[in-house]
């Protein structure tokens, strides 16, 4: 675990800081609950600057552990495309395992399916969607491939 914990060290956050973003992981800011836990939004003071973030809190209820925390931070520092979420850090300090991403401002297509206005975009959603998908699943560049498993109008995100 070592290992694992020093190659990903430069993407560490510190908790004080995860604290201080999600306003104490103040239940106003759950945006969402996840097969990790709950989901937080926050403003982060990250590389001098103040971006909004999404904070993935590990809940061991739900079945989740040190395995998996660290295969998710793995897998989610290694992907790189337009069309995903990108992850900002993690923080692995006081029993707490957080996963920090970017925030889709938009929020999730599901809270847009009903919009009138949502005609031509929607083509656009699609084909991006078929992007990041033909990305995880196919790119020979990486010695695996990801399979989502949850695919819904509620995992896919807008900015």
């Amino acid at each position: 675990m070592t290992t694992t914990i020093s190659k990903f060290a430069h993407l560490q956050i510190p908790l004080k800081d995860v604290v201080l973003a999600t306003d104490n992981f103040h239940h106003d800011n759950i945006i969402g609950r996840g097969g990790f836990g709950p989901i937080y939004k926050g403003l982060l003071l990250h590389s001098g600057n103040l971006i909004k973030i999404v904070a993935l809190r590990l809940d061991r209820k739900h079945g989740q552990g040190d395995v998996e925390f660290w295969n998710e931070i793995s897998m989610l520092s290694d992907l790189k495309h337009t069309n995903l979420v990108s992850t900002i850090g993690f923080c692995d300090e006081k029993g707490e395992n957080i996963i920090i991403t970017t925030y889709a401002a938009k929020g999730s297509l599901k809270e847009h399916l009903n919009n009138p206005n949502l005609t031509w975009i929607r083509l656009k959603i699609c084909v991006s969607v078929a992007r990041a998908l033909s990305y995880l699943h196919y790119d020979e560049r990486r010695g695996y491939r990801v399979i989502h498993l949850n695919i819904n109008n509620s995992t896919i995100l807008l900015d």
